[in-house]
């Protein structure tokens, strides 16, 4: 995710119907069709009037928000990390889940939680700690894994954390399958999680 202004809305790596029956199809069409877009256009927006970000990766204007004018800091942070944390979320599941499988990540998972039960139960309790809107993360800083949490569209790269997996525990993600019940959607999510993806995502990294 390195593209840079002017930013579309590319498709879904899969079907919208693909997640099911853990995710719906409707919820990914309004997600990714209406969500996501509405964080784009506004984006593009406010880079058309910033001429000196234009050069500048998603990544980067998320890594150095001193370089975005002040008086639009805010504004920036929630749009960017809108389209980043979307597009995240998005590439993070898969229809074609396999589980974790040994490798890399599977190590560092074990370095880092003791199992990956653990490490479940850890996610789940990050996603639900989540006050209102927000993500939990499973990141990397360097040397082993950790769970975080960001309210609204902040991301963790401003921290210097390198992100593996997100959730997305906005209302809007689950609300039409799962209602209020938020521990339902995240073990639904796991279930869906792309595991290939967040390995090459730990494997890509320099620190690593």
């Amino acid at each position: 995710m390195d593209n840079k202004y002017p930013f579309v809305n590319t498709p879904l790596r899969y079907p919208y119907n693909a997640l099911e029956p853990y995710i719906d199809e409707k919820t990914m069409i309004l997600h990714h069709d209406r969500h996501l877009q509405a964080y784009i256009d506004k984006l593009n927006l406010l880079m058309s009037e910033c001429r000196q970000l234009q050069k500048l990766s998603l990544q980067e204007i998320l890594k150095n928000p001193c370089r975005i004018p002040e008086e639009k800091r805010r504004d920036f942070i929630n749009n960017a990390g809108g389209v980043y944390n979307h597009r995240f979320y998005f590439n993070g599941m898969s229809p074609d889940c396999h589980g974790l499988e040994r490798g890399a990540l599977h190590r560092k998972m074990s370095e880092s939680f003791t199992s990956f039960e653990n490490f479940k139960n850890e996610f789940t309790d990050a996603a639900m700690s989540v006050f209102g809107s927000g993500y939990a993360w499973l990141v990397y800083d360097g040397k082993k894994l950790k769970i975080t949490t960001t309210k609204n569209q902040d991301t963790p790269l401003c921290r210097g954390f390198i992100p593996i997996l997100n959730i997305d525990v906005w209302e809007h993600a689950y609300y039409l399958k799962h209602y209020n019940d938020r521990k339902a959607y995240i073990e639904d999510f796991v279930k869906a999680v792309n595991w290939a993806m967040a390995e090459k995502r730990l494997c890509n990294q320099k620190s690593f």
